[in-house]
C-alpha cells in the first residue's frame, strides 16, 4: 500500500471513529431505557407492532403508533394480521383484533406514563413500521 492510501485510510477510519463517538455521545439513554422496558413488557411482547418512544421532550413521550385518523384501524389490522385481509370490517375477529390493539396501545401508553419524567403521550403514525411491510401510504 503507497503512502497515499495509508494516509487516506487512517484519515478515514479517524472519521468514522468520531461519527460513532458523536452518535454515542447525543444518543439519547432515557429513551433508549424506556423503550428497552416496553419491549421487556410480558404483555406487549409478541403483538406485531412494536410500541416504541421516538424522543422525548419536556416531559412529553413521542410514541409511534399505527393508526391515526388519516390511516384507519383497518388498515393496520390487515397488515399486521394476514389472516384478516379478506375480513369484514364488522367481523367477531376483525372486532377482536382491534380490542387488542387498544389494549396494546392502552399498556404501552400506561407503562411509558408511569415513568417519573413523563407527563404525557403524544401519537405520531409510523410510517416507517409500514414502509418495512410493503405498504406505501398516500397521505
Amino acid at each position: 500500500m503507497d503512502s497515499f492510501a495509508k494516509k487516506y485510510l487512517i484519515g478515514l477510519i479517524a472519521v468514522l471513529v468520531l461519527a460513532a463517538g458523536a452518535w454515542y455521545l447525543n444518543r439519547d439513554t432515557r429513551v433508549a431505557d424506556i423503550n428497552a422496558m416496553l419491549a421487556a413488557d410480558s404483555v406487549l411482547a409478541g403483538y406485531p407492532y412494536p410500541f416504541r418512544v421516538r424522543s422525548l421532550q419536556n416531559g412529553v413521550a413521542i410514541m409511534g403508533s399505527p393508526r391515526t385518523a388519516d390511516v384507519p384501524v383497518m388498515q393496520f389490522l390487515r397488515t399486521a394480521f394476514p389472516e384478516l385481509r379478506e375480513t369484514a370490517v364488522n367481523d367477531a375477529a376483525m372486532m377482536a383484533a382491534q380490542d387488542r390493539l387498544v389494549e396494546k396501545q392502552s399498556r404501552a401508553a400506561e407503562l411509558v406514563q408511569g415513568e417519573d419524567d413523563v407527563n404525557a403521550v403524544r401519537w405520531e403514525l409510523d410510517e416507517r413500521w409500514y414502509n418495512e411491510h410493503g405498504v406505501f401510504l398516500n397521505r
